[in-house]
């Protein structure tokens, strides 16, 4: 999230963060890594059970009990929560960069595109590293070409937009999320269909596997690559052209885990 700071505080929003951990600990970590955002003790976990987040996989005999599902409120100025984006294994989490795809509309960071007579498409991502457990976002951004259509995914009857994405060990991906669509009116025919024109937006998320099960799909320069399909048919208001696709790749680099530990002194 350090990493994020100036842009979350770009957009008026300030970071702060709360664990089970104590004040001393947590002064060795933010000391350690460089964190230069609150880091909040909530010792006994009050807070933490206050907001109904108390991770309850985790045993009342165990070292870990207390800590909460790892997770992320956008709080506005009145102390209203907004959103909240929540995993329920503290291995799993979003990362910050995914908020701000989601909540700020950020483009991410474009991996590729592409152009054809009928559109041009870039695709994105959240961040360009992660970490086993990270939940990613990808993106699409789609613009049509003047007089061009496609048909969303709830249309009948026509072939409508699809984002196919390789299966793999190493992750899983979330089912994307296609913007509202528009609907068309189609005088020859006299019928009525949902359509995109001008530009529009796909996001999906993408859940990393364990670095385990990273390991084995890691190229030699330390990166994963996934890919998928991008597929459509377009129509202007005469012709419906051939269905064509669009081969997506995004590359992304692997980072080891920090398990540098607090002094034994400093533990529970």
């Amino acid at each position: 999230m350090a990493e994020q700071k100036e842009e979350f505080e770009s957009k008026g929003l300030n970071v702060a963060a709360v664990s089970y951990d104590s004040p001393a600990v947590l002064k060795h970590f933010a000391d350690r890594a460089g964190v230069e955002y609150p880091l909040l003790a909530d010792t006994d976990s009050e807070v933490i059970r206050a907001f109904g987040i108390l991770n309850e996989r985790i045993p009342e005999d165990h070292r870990f009990y207390g800590i909460p599902n790892p997770g992320y409120y956008v709080i506005d100025e009145n102390g209203i929560v907004q959103s909240k984006y929540f995993e329920e294994r503290y291995q799993d989490r979003f990362t910050s960069a995914s908020i701000l795809v989601r909540e700020f509309d950020d483009p991410g960071e474009v991996q590729g595109e592409a152009e054809t007579p009928h559109l041009r498409v870039s695709w994105s991502a959240s961040n360009r590293e992660v970490l086993g457990g990270n939940r990613v976002s990808l993106i699409l951004q789609v613009a049509m070409k003047p007089k061009m259509h496609v048909y969303a995914p709830e249309v009948t009857g026509y072939l409508p937009v699809d984002w196919e994405m390789t299966s793999s060990a190493g992750w899983r991906d979330l089912p994307p999320e296609f913007p509202e669509s528009k609907l068309l009116h189609l005088p020859a025919i006299d019928e009525i269909v949902p359509v995109y024109e001008g530009r529009f937006r796909v996001v999906r998320d993408l859940e990393i596997g364990a670095n385990k099960q990273l390991r084995p799909l890691v190229s030699a320069d330390g990166t994963i690559a996934v890919e998928g399909v991008f597929h459509y048919q377009a129509c202007d208001d005469k012709v419906c052209y051939l269905p064509q696709q669009i081969p997506l790749k995004w590359t992304f680099g692997v980072n080891a885990y920090d398990r540098q530990r607090a002094p034994e002194s400093l533990r529970r």
